[in-house]
């Protein structure tokens, strides 16, 4: 899975993700701090990336249906667990299921991770 961390996801969790072997792009990297959540959506996109976020602009489930995209990650983390949100994206991106996230849409927090699938294809047969 091909992952892009938002401007606010810290940019240790990149660091520590990429000694894990991930291939993971940051906005700050790509000279896209400050721009219009649009823009890093439409980059994520086009790099076929799992975006990483904190930003509430990206909660819309509607919007960003599972299966339309190519995954989000939502952070939901309070103040007092801000200093350790690099260890939570860490622990959840190199987790066994971290796999399975790809086109979905995952509301992680410190106690729990809400993954949205994509809908089963039908059946065929």
């Amino acid at each position: 899975m091909k992952i892009k961390l938002d401007e606010n996801i810290p940019t240790s969790a990149a660091r520590r993700l990429l000694a894990r072997g991930l291939d993971v792009h940051t906005v700050h990297d790509e000279g896209l701090r400050g721009h219009p959540d649009g823009d890093i959506w439409a980059q994520a996109q086009a790099q076929e990336r799992f975006l990483v976020t904190q930003d509430l602009d990206f909660s819309d489930v509607r919007k960003f249906a599972p299966g339309n995209h190519h995954g989000i990650l939502l952070v939901l983390l309070p103040d007092a667990e801000q200093w350790r949100v690099a260890d939570y994206v860490v622990g959840w991106l190199t987790s066994p299921d971290a796999v399975t996230f790809r086109r979905c849409f995952v509301v992680a927090t410190a106690n729990r991770l809400r993954i949205t699938r994509p809908p089963a294809a039908p059946d065929d047969s």
